[in-house]
């Protein structure tokens, strides 16, 4: 877990200590896709999964770390995509958002699904999938995909059903991350993916569908409208990112963010659900 790497500086030898630490990085989710007309939007993407152990940090040195915001719905509008998340060198991108109509779903960590006529958007390799495809046959909208899986699309009158995210126990406890939003349907809709995707909206009136849940990078719903208002899909998740190590080496030297910091099963695990920094 701690060796000595050499570095040369101004002539001399130094001596750095390092450690190796877990990390967990999920950005934010995508939201949902708008309509409007008796149409459907897609399912937000998940934000980008990306975990690993090995990872070599130097003592000392101040590590950045950002927790991605959701995206937010817009009307009449693709869903906007979700920020990325960050630790030190790694970026986990933020799913991309539904789409409204015909237009192309946004592409990111996962893909947003597309709306009853438009085109899924694409999801990042080693991250996320792609999104689901809308129907215009009584239009059913495509759902985000996520970490696990591809987003489902439309079929009849039914939304489809968002991407499954990916279960991690580094916190300690196995929890699901990333799941896409599902899209929205005239008669039933997309369940949002496991992993805090949140539902598609369903006809009957309007429908903005449901949020993706914070903190864990879910896409949210696609929006549905059975007349000519106007509504928004459902925002995207926030992200959140956890790292750990053996607790047989020391804690932290500082910490900024406000992380959630337990010594539990072997590990100190550090979780942020919003932007900080550590120092090892």
């Amino acid at each position: 877990m701690q060796e000595a790497i050499q570095n040369i500086s101004a002539g001399t030898w130094q001596l750095t200590p390092t450690t190796t630490v877990e990390y967990l990085v999920v950005a934010g989710g995508g939201a949902g896709g708008g309509a409007q007309n008796a149409d459907s939007g897609g399912g937000g993407g998940a934000g980008g999964f990306l975990t690993a152990s090995g990872f070599a940090v130097a003592a000392g040195t101040p590590l950045t770390v950002t927790v991605g915001a959701g995206g937010t719905s817009v009307s009449a509008a693709n869903g906007n995509p979700g920020a990325n998340s960050v630790f030190s060198t790694i970026t986990s991108t933020g799913g991309g958002g539904g789409s409204y109509r015909t237009n192309t779903a946004g592409s990111g960590g996962s893909g947003g699904g597309s709306g009853a006529n438009g085109t899924a958007g694409t999801g990042t390799g080693g991250q996320g999938n792609n999104g689901g495809v809308g129907v215009s046959t009584n239009n059913a909208g495509g759902a985000g995909g996520g970490a696990s899986a591809v987003g489902g699309g439309g079929s009849g009158a039914s939304g489809g059903a968002g991407g499954a995210g990916t279960a991690s126990s580094i916190s300690g406890a196995s929890v699901t991350y990333a799941g896409g939003g599902g899209g929205a349907g005239k008669v039933a809709r997309g369940t949002g993916g496991a992993g805090g995707g949140g539902n598609g909206g369903q006809g009957s009136g309007t429908d903005m569908g449901v949020a993706g849940t914070a903190n864990t990078g879910g896409g949210g719903g696609g929006g549905w409208s059975a007349a000519a208002d106007v509504v928004t899909g459902a925002n995207g998740g926030s992200g959140i990112v956890i790292i750990r190590y053996a607790d047989t080496y020391a804690a932290a030297t500082s910490t900024t963010g406000s992380p959630t910091i337990t010594v539990a099963g072997g590990y100190r695990v550090y979780k942020w659900t919003a932007s900080g920094s550590i120092t090892i």
